[in-house]
């Protein structure tokens, strides 16, 4: 019983923690669309001064939203070699240090955000 809630306790954290991280992921990504939007249209108009502006903050939010994604790749990386080395132990029958690496594969998953 104990085993279950605390699945299903783990499940609702990481339910929890991937739902802040497309959050903010999903923010980058508009506020860089919005602001390409309004350096397309300055640029239209011939102001190039406030076509600069919203570019670079487009550019700004792109780099932040390509950054979330390049750091969740390697958390999800590491996560694959925990679970294949707790598969590995599971079948020599070493339950404690296969569950040592499920542990941190949940870690590195909850800290990818996907």
């Amino acid at each position: 019983m104990k085993q279950i809630s605390t699945t299903f306790a783990m499940g609702l954290l990481t339910l929890f923690l991937s739902n802040q991280a497309f959050a903010s992921d999903a923010g980058h990504t508009s506020e860089a669309m919005e602001h390409a939007g309004q350096a397309l249209a300055h640029g239209e108009d011939g102001h190039a001064k406030k076509l600069t502006l919203h570019a670079e903050k487009s550019l700004h939010h792109v780099k932040a939203a390509e950054k979330a994604h390049a750091e969740a790749h390697e958390h999800l990386s590491e996560a694959i070699k925990h679970i294949e080395e707790s598969i590995k132990h599971g079948k020599m029958g070493h339950a404690d240090v296969g569950a040592k690496h499920m542990e941190e594969a949940m870690g590195h998953i909850r800290e990818s955000g996907h």
